[in-house]
């Protein structure tokens, strides 16, 4: 049986490349790595290292350990953090980590009406979009992930390593698959779907100020007959959904700038240097007053969803967590 602390002596001797470099980082003796390394190539059945002058080299067999020993410890780690997660739950402690615009509008009013029903919950928040919010996750340093994805409507066909093109369905099946990987073993619950908005300076050609002073919303504008405008892009993810959506409309857009900050996306937008495609959500909590939402066809949809392990979804301090940011994601009047 092999003895994990012998495994991570065994990982930092690798990493460092000598028992004394090893030592050092693991604050003990040269001998005791030592004496552990000859314990476990006992167990192992034979040598792991070979000495080469002043240096170590891995044998075969120690290759081999090495290459399951990262993974190996890396599962560990994750189930010592989870199991530290559930009983920091047990305490009431629930830690959401979403993106900006979620935020900004999603988590605060659930946190509100977690805060009403139980006074002692506490939450602590962090920001990340996905896939990098996804990896958060895995690595049990938040107990729920809101994020989101797009419609992929008709992907054009893609290149295959090599130059081969791949067929319009099975780049769909390529791009479902990458996001079942990122979200294996979740548990994702639903939240909202959203509609992305044309954002333009009140002056712009296609603001009807007569439906605008009445308060009505703008009459859509048809993406193809935008090939002509200047564009700034917003977030990295979405700017790939943005351009992939114009290519399918006929044109490349002519971008600009690029900020992923919403209100220096609605200042340029209102200084007139372009326009902008964003899902609603983004602009729903915070609207300069010079720029106008304009509805835009064929419509665009961002779906937006809670994720956490199934463990954990059966602790009450998660289940209140979703139940509420469903609540608040099913008022779409007062986000």
């Amino acid at each position: 049986m092999i003895d994990t602390r012998q495994l991570e002596m065994f990982a930092q001797v690798v990493d460092a490349g000598s028992f004394s470099g090893a030592a050092r980082a693991l604050h003990c003796s040269q001998p005791a790595i030592s004496q552990q390394m000859r314990a476990l190539e006992r167990v192992m059945g034979g040598p792991l290292f070979l000495r080469v002058g002043r240096t170590l080299q891995l044998t075969d067999a120690g290759k081999v350990l090495a290459r399951h020993a990262a993974g190996i410890l890396g599962d560990l780690a994750v189930a010592h953090r989870q199991v530290q997660a559930v009983s920091a739950l047990d305490l009431g402690t629930v830690r959401v980590c979403a993106f900006p615009s979620a935020n900004a509008t999603l988590v605060p009013r659930a946190a509100a009406m977690l805060r009403a029903a139980s006074p002692r919950m506490r939450l602590e928040l962090g920001e990340a979009e996905p896939p990098d919010s996804f990896a958060l996750l895995r690595r049990a340093e938040c107990d729920i992930v809101i994020a989101f994805h797009y419609d992929r409507p008709e992907p054009p066909a893609r290149a295959r390593p090599g130059g081969a093109l791949v067929s319009t369905a099975l780049a769909a099946d390529l791009d479902r698959l990458d996001d079942d990987a990122l979200t294996s073993g979740m548990v994702a619950t639903p939240l909202l779907h959203e509609q992305w908005e044309l954002l333009v300076p009140i002056s712009h050609r296609l603001v009807d100020h007569g439906r605008l002073d009445a308060g009505e919303a703008q009459a859509p504008a048809e993406l193809a007959k935008l090939r002509d405008e200047t564009w700034i892009a917003g977030c990295p993810t979405c700017r790939v959904t943005f351009t992939a959506a114009c290519e399918r409309a006929g044109f490349a857009p002519d971008i600009v700038c690029s900020t992923d900050d919403n209100l220096a996306l609605q200042s340029l937008v209102a200084a007139g240097l372009g326009v902008t495609l964003v899902p609603r959500l983004v602009s729903s909590f915070v609207r300069h007053p010079r720029v106008v939402a304009v509805p835009v066809t064929p419509a665009m949809w961002r779906h937006v969803a809670a994720y956490t392990w199934p463990d954990l979804g059966k602790v009450a301090a998660i289940r209140d967590t979703i139940a509420a940011l469903r609540s608040v994601a099913a008022t779409p009047n007062d986000r």
